[in-house]
């Protein structure tokens, strides 16, 4: 068995961070990235979120995979290098290396440290494929670096699962799957498999956000609590509300933290008043049809896509190339 290999390429920048989050907590509507909101218990309580009954989307994508395995098995190609974008614990492409016939994998996230585990142990299941990690954000595309030597003759299969591109806004969401686009190289048949949540009702939508539980509250909350440790804020969770709501002209749902009272929130060098019924914008999720998201890919450069979904019709895969 070969050891994985690892390259950390993001920095943790302090003062960068801090910057970055303060300009959108200063903006008229105030908002933060929703990276932000997946510190050590962020990712946790996202965790949970996929089990609690309203939010079916991991379930329901579980579903499609398993519906529909061999149809796309004949669609990716084989003997492909697998680039797992968010790999996280790494366990739906490990599910996939061997039906799929991949013969590399390289699991992408911010931090190499955190797949390492992951990895170790994907390798000892598949000890015939090579495997890297490597830390990266690639929220604002994906840049793989050179010393991973990609053969130019090998296909490669982006996977990117989870319908995480729900959080880009339609404009972002394009540049960054030209990136995808780029990053599939030039080998023939390489591709990209990608997850996407559909329209739905309304109510089941703003529901999925707001569980009954309050998992995704203390979701949305926590985000508070890491924005202090980050920038020296004092937010105080009882002052604030999570709430949910879906904005039909966008087709997405949006999250927001509402304040229940005139607040003061302080940080080294600088104050802001929220009044009572302001907001911090914290995700978008936006939801797509079928064939809006296939116009999408193909404005991102993609020429050819395949679409399954589950019976009905609440989530798709999408295998997009050339």
């Amino acid at each position: 068995m070969t050891a994985s290999q690892f390259t950390q390429i993001y920095q943790h920048n302090a003062a960068a961070v801090a910057q970055e989050l303060l300009q959108g907590l200063c903006a008229p509507q105030a908002f933060t990235s929703p990276k932000y909101l997946y510190d050590a218990l962020g990712s946790r309580l996202f965790e949970a979120i996929t089990e609690v009954p309203e939010y079916d989307l991991t379930r329901t994508e579980a579903q499609v995979m398993h519906l529909h395995g061999r149809d796309m098995a004949r669609c990716v190609p084989a003997g492909a290098c697998w680039i797992d974008l968010g790999a996280g614990n790494c366990e739906k492409a490990g599910r996939l290396l061997g039906p799929m016939q991949a013969a590399r994998y390289v699991a992408v996230d911010i931090s190499v440290d955190y797949l390492r585990g992951a990895l170790d142990s994907l390798q000892r299941q598949h000890p015939q494929v090579p495997m890297a990690g490597v830390g990266t954000d690639f929220s604002s595309g994906l840049d793989l670096p050179p010393e991973l030597d990609f053969s130019p003759t090998q296909p490669r299969v982006l996977f990117y699962p989870g319908s995480s591109i729900g959080n880009f806004t339609p404009d972002h969401a394009v540049s960054f799957l030209g990136s995808l686009h780029s990053a599939c190289g030039t080998a023939p048949v390489s591709g990209l498999l990608i997850g996407v949540d559909l329209l739905k009702d309304v109510a089941e939508l703003e529901a999925a956000y707001d569980d009954a539980l309050g998992v995704t509250a203390a979701f949305d909350l926590n985000l508070l609590l890491h924005i202090n440790r980050l920038v020296g804020s004092d937010f105080a969770v009882r002052d604030w509300r999570h709430l949910s709501r879906f904005n039909a002209q966008a087709s997405r749902v949006e999250m927001h933290l509402q304040a229940r009272h005139d607040v003061r929130v302080c940080w080294p060098g600088g104050e802001r008043l929220f009044a009572q019924g302001n907001t911090i914008h914290t995700e978008n999720a936006c939801k797509w049809t079928v064939p809006s998201f296939d116009a999408l890919l193909r404005s991102a450069g993609f020429a050819s896509t395949r679409c399954w979904t589950d019976p009905a019709s609440r989530f798709a895969v999408f295998w997009a190339w050339a």
